[in-house]
């Protein structure tokens, strides 16, 4: 297999943004198909979408990857999800990728999981394309969306093509590079017919043309020269500086089509394969297992030591199946190799090559691909090489859970098959988190979104037939200072024997909003009143009180605690003395300091028709919202707001009702702020309810 031949890509966008529809077209086009699959088909779905409840919901859930070929190169490509809820199945598959095609909707244009999108491929350094879908849709304009991505993700796109006819008329495009009318013909658009430019359009593409070649000029000198001596650029020397741009991440070609009407698709595959870049053209992040972690460099060659990494676990009937990236050297079918992390060996019993979810059994597999290995165990991110402590490749970011909700299972028999599923669950995707509520003894999932765990709970009832009840989703509320308390507290205990004395005197005071830090501990004691050695031991008692606050029982944030002054005993002073009297003090001093509940809040960004502005704003606004700003893209309204996380329970079929299902939201976490009065006693009148149960 010749390295400068494969291509690692995915396939990445915001919600219904086509990635599924245009994979689909990919595996058609190049062979790995013959019937052509719809997300929302009756006919079985589309082949990416392989899980029945991406079948029913029409969403893709788990990221999927296929082999396929394209004018004698091998292109492995994953199909992202486009839901936030799911993000780190695109923050992983960016992680081991060589290049991407951001999607972009004809209409949508840059949407707000776009931005998402592009601050992983950022992260990543990963070069994209850029492919405006849906351009017969009503309302499609490539120039607007290219103007976005220049506007709103502060990148150089260029563009590589103009639409042939508009919206419903959209028949093909022309290709600005050469000069060339590009149709798609035959009953799915497999044959491409390249004509002459029409004459009534040919002033039109000669300056479009001009502009693509002066800011294709920014990037070579070269170029620049020859269209100042005004003498014709030659095609190589185009897609060379085309490829050399792309590969440095300074600019993004854009390319356009409509992948469920089969148009504008095996240009993109040209492009693919003309100027993303092969795991040659890549560095490869990796450092020294030991403490000093210095930079080691790895090379893409089969015949260096094998390196590669864990980017991906599934849990299948024949065991673990582990999706991996070949970094350096060839992985060979029951080799054993050691796990970086752990210094465990593992047999690679099984190598398979993974075409959704069919599998094609392989001997070897080299640097440079991606195949699944089935039966060994590991967590997602480790690096595998053939001795122990060789090197450890950079890991991927894995962002904090927001929502939590209680599971419990309805009868006593499906107790362990829940807790295997929650097991499994939890070590296929770094997001979703499984804890126990040490007050209620409850089972409580945390994960990135409501579809997130819903589809976690749907997934527990079909696969491992276990009912479950799930409890109201929890917030996790915060208590804070508001004002200075101070303090002055003895602890004097005397019992048969050394009796126990410790005396603190201080202030409790409310850190800055913008303080990185929760708690801050302070000492300004003069003159040995309080020994040197009892200080550290205040400070712990003091940062054992914070896990529970007296309002509601919720972690205390925001607090300065600042010793001053004590005194102590010769004989019944100790580090426990000072401990427990630093414990007391502080339940004491804190209700002093007028505490207030914290709760999480939520940047949301809601996409409406323009006539469901209105009453989506008000909504907001009930929901305890400020809106901070409204945008107009044509007819669709985009509402950017900072709403309670406690007020977005329920909101996606709130707002799919009110908008006769047409508008879309997502949200991130924002910051934490102070919860109003009359709301903040009824979360502690709940939660003293909760207690009173359980006791």
């Amino acid at each position: 297999m010749d390295l400068a031949k494969i291509r690692n890509i995915g396939i990445s966008a915001h919600i219904d943004s086509g990635k599924t529809t245009l994979s689909e077209r990919i595996l058609f086009y190049a062979g790995r198909i013959h019937r052509i699959g719809e997300v929302r088909g009756n006919e079985g779905g589309a082949t990416m979408d392989h899980m029945e409840l991406e079948k029913e919901r029409g969403i893709t859930i788990t990221s999927a990857a296929t082999t396929v070929e394209w004018n004698k190169h091998t292109i492995n490509l994953i199909d992202t999800p486009g839901h936030v809820d799911f993000t780190v199945e695109v923050e992983r598959s960016l992680r081991v990728l060589d290049g991407a095609v951001l999607v972009l909707c004809g209409v949508g244009g840059v949407q707000s999981q776009s931005l998402t999108v592009d601050r992983q491929m950022k992260r990543y350094h990963v070069p994209r394309l850029a492919f405006i879908n849906k351009m017969d849709r009503t309302g499609a304009n490539h120039e607007k969306v290219v103007q976005q991505l220049r506007d709103k993700l502060a990148c150089d796109a260029i563009l590589m093509q103009l639409p042939i006819g508009k919206e419903e008329k959209f028949d093909g495009v022309i290709d600005l590079v050469t000069q060339e009318a590009l149709y798609f013909d035959g009953k799915n658009g497999e044959t491409v017919r390249r004509e002459p430019v029409p004459a009534d359009r040919a002033d039109e593409v000669a300056e479009a043309r001009q502009h693509m070649l002066e800011s294709l000029a920014m990037y070579s000198d070269e170029m620049m020269e020859m269209l100042l001596a005004e003498e014709e650029v030659p095609l190589e020397l185009v897609h060379q500086v085309i490829k050399s741009a792309v590969q440095g991440q300074e600019m993004t070609p854009v390319f356009m089509g409509t992948a469920y009407r089969n148009r504008g698709v095996q240009p993109l595959l040209d492009a693919i394969t003309r100027y993303l870049p092969s795991p040659l053209d890549r560095g490869i992040k990796a450092q020294s297992a030991n403490e000093a972690a210095e930079p080691v460099a790895l090379r893409p060659d089969p015949a260096e030591p094998m390196v590669a990494m864990a980017f991906k676990i599934v849990d299948d009937p024949f065991g673990q199946l582990t999706f991996m990236r070949i970094y350096q050297g060839t992985i060979t079918k029951g080799d054993s190799y050691i796990n970086q992390r752990t210094g465990q060996k593992h047999r690679f019993g099984r190598i398979v090559r993974m075409h959704a979810d069919q599998r094609e059994e392989l001997q070897d597999a080299r640097a440079g691909d991606i195949v699944a290995v089935v039966g060994i165990d590991c967590a997602s991110g480790d690096t595998y090489a053939p001795t122990p402590k060789y090197c450890v490749l950079e890991s991927m970011f894995v962002p904090d859970p927001v929502i939590k909700m209680a599971v419990n299972p309805t009868s006593r028999d499906g107790a362990d098959r829940l807790g295997k599923a929650l097991q499994r669950f939890r070590k296929e995707d770094p997001t979703f988190h499984v804890m126990t509520d040490p007050e209620t003894d409850e089972t409580v999932i945390a994960g990135m979104g409501e579809l997130h765990l819903e589809v976690y709970i749907e997934r527990i009832r079909r696969e491992y037939k276990v009912e479950v009840e799930v409890g109201a989703p929890s917030v996790s509320y915060r208590e804070a200072p508001t004002k200075v308390a101070e303090y002055n507290y003895r602890h004097k205990k005397q019992t048969g024997g050394s009796g126990q004395f410790a005396h603190i005197v201080g202030k409790l005071e409310p850190l800055p909003d913008d303080s990185e830090e929760t708690f801050v501990f302070e000492e300004k004691v003069v003159g040995g009143r309080v020994p040197k050695e009892y200080i550290p031991s205040v400070e712990k008692g003091f940062r054992q009180s914070l896990e529970k606050g007296p309002v509601a029982g919720y972690p205390i944030v925001g607090i300065k605690a600042v010793l001053e002054d004590g005194s102590y005993h010769e004989v019944d002073s100790s580090d426990m003395a000072f401990q427990v009297c630093a414990r007391g003090c502080f339940r004491e001093t804190f209700l002093k300091a007028d505490p207030v509940l914290l709760e999480p809040v939520m940047k949301v960004e809601v996409e409406v028709p323009a006539d469901f502005q209105g009453s989506v704003a008000g909504e907001i606004t009930s929901r305890r919202g400020m809106i901070e700003s409204t945008e107009m893209q044509g007819t669709i309204a985009i509402i950017i707001a900072e709403v309670p996380l406690a007020e977005t329970f329920g909101y996606s079929t709130d707002l799919r009702s009110m908008t006769q299902g047409q508008g879309t939201f997502t949200m991130e976490f924002s910051k934490y702020r102070r919860v109003p009065k009359s709301i903040q006693e009824e979360v502690v009148a709940a939660r003293k309810q909760a207690e009173l149960v359980n006791a």
